[in-house]
């Protein structure tokens, strides 16, 4: 199973460009993202290279916000940063008022370097380690998601002997299916997320007596790329019926996190409908009184992203191969969870040309380095580029080293120019850090 479901036939190269505003073919210039001819990028940084839309993310982040107006419902928005860290990444959602979803120390440095407020990032994760949650409480993190009875313990006496006040919501496991796949569902009973909604009430009232916690709400995180309103109708309704256990119990609740996975469309599914989730939260829970936070990273950056590669040769055996200069070592995300991404080839006469069945694959040595497996494709010669869809999300963040490969660079597009935001690894950097002993 993919991380997205599909219907019907794959689109082809022409739909797949309309189904993406951003994008345009010109005759001359070949393909263009929000104006800039990924060409002028290749030529000016090589590939591969992640390249990267402001334009696009501002556009959904306003999209979503504008969702949420529409019910007259206020939300704060506080972006995942795992789906995509890079710093100007962070600092463009941070200018247009997100704040930050965290789930490591590198995560929430690399937030406040790129402007964001301690105050206004939420820590999240199953794992927080002391050495973590200390350096969070100096800083003043603005919230805790406390995913254990055992974490809770170890933040009220760290923050006891900081002598400070941890403020935090209990990640609650509604038990609720989100319908996406196996390695990416979080709100599962047999997931490692959260604590049980039947111990939410006990684990509340211990968090209300213990020094150095603050209780303020309820979290919940259900999946990444679902593509239906109705799990979070589920899992909503169950936090709403929560928080009105607790408050009957005489607790305070002022805050409900209802976490992310907003889906997004890889293929010919469209996404989920903002909308039609904006009036779930309204129905299911517009009414608390609460403060409602929420954390998308795939649904804001995943289609504001691509990654430009170029061929390195065309292989014909029994079956037609297209190696590119990128692989799973750059984008895993094909072998990890057999994803699917656009390809489109960035000469324009190249798109119009006759298409043939070929599996696109990168140069690693192993069999899982295959992006696409009979994709109907133009000739593609040596050295002619394409550019890989839909790749702002959970593709550079995943990237490594592997077989010795130089990390990609990356570019932002913004207002019809580009710039680089990280150079292209150098081989020598591979082993700069490391020495051989005597």
């Amino acid at each position: 199973m993919a991380d997205a479901v599909f219907t019907g036939p794959e689109p082809d190269l022409a739909d797949l460009l309309a189904a993406r505003p951003a994008f345009a073919m010109h005759a001359q210039d070949g393909l263009c993202f929000e104006s800039v001819p990924l060409n002028a990028i290749a030529d000016a940084h090589g590939t591969p290279t992640w390249v990267y839309g402001a334009g696009s993310i501002t556009a959904r982040y306003n999209a979503l916000q504008t969702a949420f107006a529409k019910q007259d419902l206020p939300i704060h928005i506080h972006y995942a940063v795992k789906a995509n860290d890079h710093l100007a990444i962070i600092d463009l959602l941070r200018t247009l008022g997100a704040g930050a979803d965290v789930v490591s120390i590198g995560e929430f440095m690399r937030a406040q370097r790129a402007g964001v407020a301690s105050a206004n990032i939420v820590y999240s994760g199953v794992g927080k380690s002391a050495a973590e949650i200390e350096n969070a409480l100096t800083a003043g993190i603005g919230q805790f998601n406390v995913e254990s009875a055992e974490e809770l313990e170890m933040l009220s006496a760290l923050a006891t002997r900081a002598n400070t006040t941890a403020n935090i919501v209990l990640r609650m496991n509604p038990d609720v299916d989100a319908g996406t796949h196996a390695k990416i569902t979080t709100g599962l009973a047999e997931n490692k997320f959260g604590i049980a909604a039947a111990d939410i009430p006990a684990v509340y009232a211990r968090a209300a007596a213990l020094p150095g916690i603050d209780p303020q709400g309820i979290a919940l995180h259900i999946g990444s790329q679902i593509l239906s309103p109705a799990p979070y109708a589920q899992a909503y309704a169950k936090a709403a019926a929560t928080i009105t256990a607790l408050r009957a119990h005489g607790h305070t609740v002022s805050v409900l996190d209802l976490g992310g996975g907003l889906g997004i469309g890889y293929q010919d599914e469209t996404g989920i409908n903002l909308d039609a989730f904006a009036a779930v939260v309204k129905r299911e829970v517009g009414g608390l009184g609460v403060h409602l936070l929420l954390e998308p990273g795939r649904y804001l950056v995943g289609p504001a992203g691509l990654l430009l590669a170029s061929v390195i040769l065309q292989k014909q055996t029994s079956r037609r191969f297209v190696v590119l200069d990128a692989a799973m070592n750059d984008l895993i995300r094909p072998a990890l969870y057999d994803s699917w991404h656009g390809i489109v080839p960035v000469d324009a006469a190249l798109f119009q040309g006759a298409q043939t069945p070929a599996d696109v694959v990168g140069p690693v040595c192993e069999t899982a380095d295959c992006f696409a497996k009979d994709r109907i494709l133009p000739n593609l010669p040596q050295g002619t580029r394409v550019a890989l869809l839909d790749a702002g999300a959970y593709s550079a963040v995943m990237s490594s080293s592997y077989n010795a490969r130089p990390r990609a660079a990356a570019v932002l597009v913004a207002n019809g120019n580009f710039s680089l935001i990280t150079p292209r690894q150098k081989p020598e950097d591979l082993w700069a850090d490391e020495s051989i002993p005597s």
